[in-house]
Order: structure tokens, then sequence, then C-alpha cells
């Protein structure tokens, strides 16, 4: 999982297409939520996470549809070889029994369970502030709908123009 990870970091720096972009950022999600629910043996908080980016990646998909509708997406030839190249390095020095490597291995599964939960977040103390951050977020919602207009709306067509 590292190893795709610092691929796809990287792999951003050299792609200019926003959808290429978007791409790598969901694959990014994912490996960090499937991380995630590795290290907490609980994959309730990872699937928020990804519902929360994949959210957000739907508004910039919106967005950019709307903004540069008419771009050309061509596949770049060399990124894809260096992405195969990086990718075929990294797992060949996997491969290779590195006792560095496999000292972490051993280390990494020595620990039982990582405590990393959020449910102090919702117990009492702190039930108050979620509640309100929870209630914040329901107003901000109701105070942006209210404010685009269904008619006069950025993302809607001038085409259709009737009554």
């Amino acid at each position: 999982m590292v190893i795709l990870t610092i691929t796809l970091s990287l792999l951003i720096m050299w792609v200019k297409h926003p959808l290429t972009m978007g791409l790598i950022l969901l694959i990014q999600t994912i490996n960090l939520s499937l991380y995630m629910g590795f290290l907490n043996m609980n994959y309730w908080y990872s699937y928020i996470l990804f519902l929360i980016m994949i959210g957000g990646m739907l508004v910039l998909f919106i967005y950019m549809t709307s903004v540069a509708s008419n771009e050309k997406f061509f596949p770049s030839m060399k990124l894809f070889l260096f992405t195969m190249l990086m990718m075929m390095i990294n797992l060949s020095l996997l491969l290779i029994n590195n006792p560095f490597y496999m000292t972490i291995n051993n280390n990494y599964k020595n620990f039982e369970y990582i405590n990393l939960s959020l449910n102090k977040y919702f117990n009492l103390p702190n039930s108050m502030i979620m509640f309100m951050l929870i209630l914040y977020l329901l107003i901000s919602l109701f105070a942006i709908v209210k404010i685009t207009s269904f008619k006069k709306g950025s993302l809607r067509s001038n085409l259709s123009t009737s009554k």
C-alpha cells in the first residue's frame, strides 16, 4: 500500500488533466480507507471518509464539466511507462529478502490491536460538540440551498427558457 501511495503521489505532479487527477485522488482515497480499516480493525470510519471524499469529488466533477466540458483527454504514454517502471522497481525491492523490511514487518505483526477508536467523540462530554457540528452542517446546507435559486443556478442550462 505504501508503494502505491508513493507512486501516485509522484505521479500527480506530472498530470495536467483534471479527470486524471480525480482518478488518482480516488485511488489514493481507496488506499487510505483500506489502510485505516486494517489499522482500526473497524471499517466504519474509513467508509465515512470514503463517502466524504466521493461527495467532494462529485462536486469537483460537476464543476469541471461545466467549466471545461470540451477539453479532450489524451493519455500520456510517457506517464504510463513511468508509473509501470516505478511499480516494477518498488515490487522488485519488496521481493528481495531485505532484513530491514523483514524486521519492520515482524514488529508490525507484534501489535495486537491499535486502539484508534473515535468512540470518545460520541460519548457524553464531547457529544454536544459533535451534535453542534452536525447541526451547523445541516443549517449551512439549508442556507446554500436557499441562496442558490433553482431558475438561476450556475449549472443550469440557458437553452430551456420556457414560460
